[in-house]
């Protein structure tokens, strides 16, 4: 639909001819041979250009590109949850957000193990400046969210945007995918904004917002890295935060922060799929108990559900001096982790120190608070 142009992502007529221009690119001539590093230039071409919708392209090279990146830079990727959705039906996957690109990478690269429908995802206008990166989201089925403006403009974007993840899921039978929040979490709390669920909402105009939401099958999804790549870019940002500053991004940081989170070290990760969600009616259905409602619901199950590694029990312990979970690693963990510790912060400012450290512990945390409040 033509509303939509200046955030949708290809259809599949335009693919080919995207992709004539893609394999031009030297950037992205780069990509390719990453992905197929024992091809000559001929044959990725083929490959890439034989490709005639978005699907073709996402089967035949990204998620090639993942495979090869998992086993370069991690050990191993496991799943729980997805075996229990419909494949035929759409979803609305929202999910913790660590990892600019590879998140939505790893989540559709399960999603079509699964045989289950992969996600059109959302993205932020600042990341897809670069005409490549542009065209490359816009074949990986990403649509843009619109950032900054006035605050009539910020209403009418969000609106728009909230039409067209109803028209995705509903009228294309299309799952989306979207953050938990704006933009990455930083400091490991994996936290929802309500603001991300009043966009979703507003397309629900007239209609009962808790039906509306249910009809999304709103999925709540955990991923977790035992190592997560960009660890140390997230750091300045955080002591900007802590000391009440402005934080200035440079201007290659976004993307040498998805190099860095597809080409650095993962270690282990998991990616847990919760069943749809379900709000329960309430005598007062004003929009904004609704949404903290599921802002209740989306944390619990997404923190519940993350998968805790050996990295996020060290710095727990590592962070309050104590001992208090030294059966969930071994020696040489702590070693591994201590190590990173000292490489990648300065171990004389124990602001930095703190702050990478609190970044891995706040899982736990998170488990803590949650379990105390079961107990309640």
């Amino acid at each position: 639909m033509a509303i939509y142009d200046d955030i949708r992502f290809f259809n599949d007529e335009e693919v080919s001819i995207a992709l004539q221009s893609a394999v031009r690119h030297p950037m992205i001539k780069t990509l390719f041979k990453y992905t197929f590093p024992d091809k000559t230039e001929d044959e990725i071409k083929d490959i890439v250009l034989s490709c005639r919708s978005i699907n073709d392209f996402q089967r035949d090279v990204i998620s090639v590109t993942v495979e090869r990146i998992l086993e370069e830079t991690s050990a191993g990727l496991t799943t729980s949850g997805f075996e229990d959705l419909e494949e035929s039906q759409s979803y609305l996957y929202i999910s913790n957000h660590r990892d600019i690109v590879l998140d939505t990478c790893l989540i559709n690269l399960t999603l079509f193990k699964h045989n289950l429908i992969r996600t059109a995802s959302a993205i932020g206008d600042n990341l897809v400046q670069r005409p490549f990166v542009n065209a490359l989201s816009k074949l990986t089925r990403n649509f843009i969210v619109k950032r900054g403006g006035t605050p009539r403009e910020t209403l009418m974007s969000s609106k728009k945007l909230s039409e067209y993840i109803e028209y995705l899921l509903k009228d294309q039978q299309q799952s989306v995918w979207i953050a938990q929040r704006q933009g990455r979490t930083k400091d490991g709390n994996d936290v929802t904004e309500q603001g991300v669920l009043k966009m979703i909402a507003l397309a629900a105009g007239k209609r009962s917002v808790i039906e509306y939401l249910n009809s999304l099958k709103i999925v709540p999804v955990s991923i977790s890295y035992e190592y997560d790549p960009t660890d140390i870019l997230k750091v300045p940002e955080l002591l900007a935060k802590k000391a009440q500053t402005e934080y200035i991004k440079s201007e290659n940081e976004d993307f040498n922060s998805i190099l860095k989170g597809a080409l650095g070290q993962k270690k282990h990760i998991h990616i847990t799929a919760s069943k749809p969600l379900s709000l329960e009616e309430c005598s007062d259905e004003a929009t904004n108990q609704v949404l903290q409602q599921l802002v209740t619901k989306l944390n619990d199950i997404i923190q519940s559900n993350y998968k805790l590694w050996p990295t996020n029990y060290i710095a727990y312990d590592l962070l309050r001096d104590t001992r208090e979970y030294e059966k969930f690693y071994s020696k040489k963990d702590q070693a591994q982790f201590e190590r990173r510790l000292r490489m990648r912060v300065d171990m004389q400012d124990p602001e930095a120190v703190k702050s990478f450290l609190n970044m891995y512990a706040r899982p736990v945390i998170n488990k803590q608070k949650l379990e105390l409040a079961y107990e309640a």
